[in-house]
């Protein structure tokens, strides 16, 4: 079997949408195994277990941390209280720039006025663009670029002053 044969095999697979299929001669033995097999594939968890993970490790070293530093979170606490935090309308992919070749579109820093379009999160392949319901600057940025976000997960701090 050439690589043509596999390549055709692979195709084959994919569009018949099954699990799994060997192939076998005295020579030769190929197993393809694919997650399309009829409608065992749920695509929404996955984003909930890249999303549990980081929470648990920040829940293991926050104790650390703030045993070490009690002044420092107690004061940071105190001042994410007066900032008004925009967050996710969705469950999707976070990106912070319209496309790969654009700039972003807010930094730290950054004055944004109510409606104003601060990222975009792709989810079936539809990018929609969030936009700001607060006026202010913004001055954290919670969510790394191309990360999967939750329903309601907090993207950006804006001060509102």
């Amino acid at each position: 079997m050439d690589i043509k044969d596999i390549q055709n095999l692979i195709k084959f697979v994919s569009k018949a949408e099954v699990s799994e299929v060997k192939y076998k001669t005295k020579d030769f033995e190929i197993t393809i195994k694919t997650p399309l097999g009829g409608n065992e594939v749920s695509y929404l968890p996955q984003p909930q277990l890249y999303q549990t993970a980081p929470q648990q490790q920040v829940q293991q070293v926050a104790p650390a941390a703030s045993a070490a530093v009690p002044n420092e979170t107690a004061a940071a606490a105190s001042d994410e209280g007066k900032f008004v935090t925009i967050k996710s309308p969705m469950i999707g992919t976070f990106y912070r720039k319209p496309s790969p070749d654009k700039d972003v579109f807010v930094n730290v820093g950054d004055e944004v006025s109510s409606g104003k379009v601060v990222c975009v999160i792709e989810a079936m392949k539809l990018f929609n663009q969030i936009e700001s319901e607060v006026s202010g600057k913004i001055v954290k940025i919670l969510v790394d670029d191309a990360t999967p976000v939750e329903y309601d997960q907090a993207l950006f701090l804006v001060d509102p002053s």
